[in-house]
C-alpha cells in the first residue's frame, strides 16, 4: 500500500508541473482512457523490477534538471546528406518554417494537434491502442503518459511506396523545456516507408511511437538520438507487425544524462519479421537503458535484438530484453545478443536477457557478454604503426559493426559510421589532454 502511495504521488507531483491537455475529438477520448491507465499505475519507482538498474527519479520529477544545449559545431546534422522530407519540432513544438511542405506520394501526413479536433479519424485505431497493448505484462507508465498528455507529433498514414524518407528532427532550445510528442505510422498492405528521427528534443522529452504494420508491408526506422549531454529521454516504440511484413529499427545515442528506450514489438501474422538494433556509446555520468519486449503470437516470424555500447569513465549500460513466444507460434526464430566494451574498470553493464516459450518447434536464443577491448589485438595494430587512440577506434567500431549492418541503406549506414568516427575523435582527444 505505501509503494502504491509513492507512485501516486510521484504522478501527481509529474502532472502538477504539466499544463492541462486542450485535446478535443477523438483524441480527447483517446487521451482519457490514457490518463486512466496511468492513474492505474502511477509513475515508476526504482524498486520496480524492470527499473531496478535505472532510476527515474529525474523523469519522474516535477522540475525539469536544466540540460545545455550541445554546440554542434562543424558537425552536419544527422542525415542531411539525405534526401528526405523534414519535419521539425522545437522543444516539442512543431516548426512550420523549418519544416518542409508535408506533401509526399503514396502518404499521408496531419499534425497531431490538428488531426486530434476531427470526429473520426483513421488513427482513431492506433493512438494509444498499441500502447494500451503494451502495458501488458509489465506497467510502462512513462508511454500512458506520452499518450495521455502529447499536444503534438505527426499521423504518418502510408498507402504506396513513399519516394523518400520521412525526417522527424527535434531541436533543443531551453535549458529546461520538456516535450512530450506522440506519433502514429499506420502501412497498408504492401506499403513501404523510411522513417529518420534525429535530435535532442528538449531537456527532457518522452516520446511514444505507434507502428502498425500491414500485411506485406516493410518499415525501416533509423534513429540518432542528440548529443546535448544533459538531456533524459524516456522513449517507446510500439510495433504491431502482421502477416508477410517487416519492420526494421536501428537507434545510435552518443551521450545524455539518461536514456531510455523501450520497444514493445508483436509480431501477428504469419511470416513476419523484427529487427531491432542499437549502438550506444558513452562518457563518464551516462546512463543508457534498452528495454526490449518482442512477442511472437504466429507461426514461422522471425525476430532479432542485436544492441551493443561502448562505456567509459563510469558510464553505465542496461539491457533488459525478453522474447516471448505464445502457444501455437511454431517455427519460430528468435535471436537475442547484448553485448558491451568497457574501456576503463569504472564503467559497468548490467543485463537481464530472458526467452519465454510455449511452442516445442523452436529456434531461440540469447547471449549476453560485456568485457574489456582486446589487448592482443589492440597491440597487433600498434604494431604496424597505427596509433594506440586511433587503434582503439578501429576496434570500438568493429565491435559495434553488427548493429550498423541492420541498416538496409548503405548512405544511412555511411552517416551513422562517420559520427560513431567523430565521437571516438573527439573523446580520444579529451582522453589525451
Amino acid at each position: 500500500m505505501a509503494l502504491a502511495k509513492l507512485k501516486d504521488d510521484a504522478l501527481a507531483a509529474r502532472l502538477a508541473g504539466l499544463p492541462a491537455s486542450a485535446a478535443s475529438g477523438w483524441l480527447a477520448a483517446a487521451q482519457t482512457e490514457a490518463r486512466a491507465r496511468l492513474a492505474a499505475m502511477g509513475l515508476p519507482l526504482r524498486r520496480d523490477e524492470y527499473w531496478r538498474y535505472t532510476d527515474p527519479a529525474t523523469l519522474n520529477a516535477p522540475e525539469v534538471p536544466s540540460a545545455a544545449r550541445f554546440e554542434a559545431g562543424d558537425e552536419a546534422p544527422a542525415f542531411d546528406g539525405i534526401d528526405r522530407l523534414k519535419i521539425v519540432f522545437v522543444d516539442g513544438v512543431f516548426d512550420p518554417a523549418a519544416s518542409d511542405d508535408l506533401a509526399l506520394a503514396g502518404v499521408e501526413i496531419e499534425r497531431l494537434a490538428l488531426a486530434g479536433q476531427a470526429d473520426i479519424h483513421w488513427a482513431q485505431g492506433t493512438y494509444g491502442v498499441l500502447e494500451a497493448r503494451g502495458q501488458t505484462p509489465v506497467a510502462r507508465p512513462f508511454a500512458a503518459l506520452g499518450s495521455a498528455l502529447a499536444t503534438e507529433g505527426v499521423l504518418i498514414r502510408v498507402t504506396g511506396q513513399a519516394t523518400r524518407p520521412i525526417a522527424l528532427n527535434y531541436h533543443h532550445v531551453s535549458d529546461t523545456s520538456d516535450a512530450i510528442l506522440h506519433h502514429c505510422v499506420k502501412l497498408e498492405a504492401g506499403a513501404n516507408l523510411t522513417l529518420l528521427e534525429s535530435g535532442p528534443g528538449a531537456a527532457r522529452l518522452t516520446k511514444v511511437l505507434e507502428v502498425d504494420v500491414g500485411e506485406g508491408a516493410s518499415f525501416h526506422h533509423i534513429r540518432v538520438q542528440g548529443r546535448d549531454h544533459e538531456r533524459r529521454a524516456a522513449t517507446h516504440v510500439f510495433a504491431q507487425v502482421q502477416a508477410g511484413a517487416r519492420f526494421k529499427s536501428f537507434t545510435l545515442t552518443a551521450n545524455g544524462r539518461l536514456t531510455r528506450n523501450e520497444a514493445v514489438i508483436d509480431l501477428v501474422g504469419p511470416n513476419a519479421s523484427a529487427h531491432l538494433a542499437g549502438a550506444a556509446v558513452g562518457d563518464g555520468d551516462f546512463h543508457h537503458d534498452d528495454t526490449v519486449f518482442v512477442t511472437h503470437a504466429a507461426p514461422e516470424c522471425e525476430s532479432r535484438q542485436v544492441f551493443k555500447k561502448v562505456l567509459m569513465n563510469g558510464a553505465t549500460g542496461v539491457f533488459q530484453g525478453k522474447i516471448l513466444v505464445k502457444p501455437g507460434a511454431q517455427k519460430t526464430d528468435g535471436y537475442q545478443i547484448s553485448q558491451s566494451l568497457l574501456l576503463d574498470e569504472d564503467s559497468q553493464f548490467l543485463a537481464k536477457p530472458e526467452l519465454e516459450i510455449y511452442a516445442d518447434d523452436v529456434k531461440c536464443s540469447h547471449g549476453s557478454t560485456s568485457g574489456a577491448i582486446d589487448e592482443t589485438a589492440l597491440f597487433y595494430l600498434q604494431s604496424r604503426g597505427v596509433p594506440r587512440a586511433a587503434a582503439q577506434g578501429l576496434l570500438v567500431l568493429a565491435f559495434l559493426a553488427e548493429t550498423i549492418q541492420e541498416i538496409a541503406d548503405e548512405a544511412i549506414a555511411e552517416d551513422i559510421r562517420s559520427r560513431l568516427e567523430g565521437w571516438l575523435q573527439r573523446h580520444a582527444a579529451k582522453g589525451a589532454t
